[in-house]
């Protein structure tokens, strides 16, 4: 299969590994390298690539002139859009539901599978969702220098960050409301924000608190699950599901969640994946956040 990934910052350059290392021949569009197989413009990759497959992997602020470019060429193959889906909730053209996809990769690490199984069927009373890691040690390069850093492109931790909101939503149901406080709080050179929280109440859990931040030195990335029968901790740092007092180990890798996502795209396997239409939710979510931090004041869905 012919493969093309578009951007080569660290997630465009761990898609293009992994897809190579699944056997895939794969091109990359890059405005910076050259190379035999990097293509300058997405337009000029479709036309002497043909790919089979596209993956957007360039800054958030460029994912929907991307894609447009896709489907105003008439592209008709399968995409997979890096989290979030666009810097705003914006329309899609109807002829992408079905075959394009966002990657919210953490969906298909197998903590977070096992805890969607078991909370199935669970009467959900509350939740607390937390994640945070430090920016300057987060990023290889200048922290200063990256998108987490500029909100115009995308930064801020309710994007970059926004893996908790899709599992919320993913695991808890669509959003009724939320109460929000954030933005840039610490002393890190960036223009983004660097810390949220918010108070959710979805159609499955009427309580879940999030918190979600660019200050962790230690970083965390858990969620705490109460049901009328169980207590659930996920930690997706340490690979662990805890149901009561039984600790569960679940090994698994970054690469490992990429992987499992792109053989599901691929494979047509739809039960993990997030759809176009859930990732839109999501964005309206993080506005509805933003809308809330400013106003003070609770927004209903």
């Amino acid at each position: 299969m012919k493969a093309l990934v578009v951007g080569c910052g660290s997630i465009g350059s761990r898609h293009m590994r992994i897809l190579k290392e699944l056997g895939h021949d794969t091109a990359l569009v890059s405005r910076h390298r050259m190379d035999s197989s990097i293509y300058r413009s997405t337009a000029a990759a479709l036309t002497q690539l043909q790919p089979d497959y596209v993956v957007i992997a360039n800054r958030t602020h460029e994912h929907r002139n991307t894609l447009m470019t896709l489907l105003d060429r008439g592209y008709d193959g399968t995409v997979l859009v890096e989290k979030p889906l666009f810097h705003t909730p914006l329309p899609v053209d109807s002829t992408a539901t079905g075959r394009v996809f966002v990657g919210y990769n953490l969906r298909f690490h197998p903590v977070m599978r096992a805890l969607c199984a078991q909370l199935q069927f669970e009467r959900i009373i509350s939740a607390q969702v937390y994640a945070g890691q430090y920016l300057p040690t987060w990023r290889r390069q200048d922290y200063r220098l990256g998108y987490s850093a500029r909100r115009a492109e995308g930064g801020g931790v309710l994007r970059d960050l926004s893996h908790e909101l899709d599992a919320t939503l993913h695991l808890f149901g669509h959003w009724q409301r939320v109460a929000a406080m954030g933005g840039r709080y610490s002393s890190l050179e960036i223009d983004s924000d660097d810390t949220y929280g918010l108070l959710i109440a979805t159609n499955r859990c009427p309580l879940v608190s999030i918190q979600i931040n660019y200050l962790d030195r230690a970083k965390r990335r858990e969620i705490l699950v109460n049901t009328d029968r169980h207590t659930y901790r996920a930690c997706l740092i340490h690979d662990t599901l805890q149901v009561d007092d039984l600790v569960q180990h679940m090994p698994s890798s970054i690469d490992a969640t990429y992987r499992a996502e792109h053989e599901a795209v691929l494979t047509g396997d739809l039960s993990a994946l997030c759809t176009v239409e859930e990732a839109l939710v999501t964005l309206q979510l993080i506005d509805a956040a933003e809308q809330s931090a400013s106003t003070g004041k609770w927004v209903t869905r």
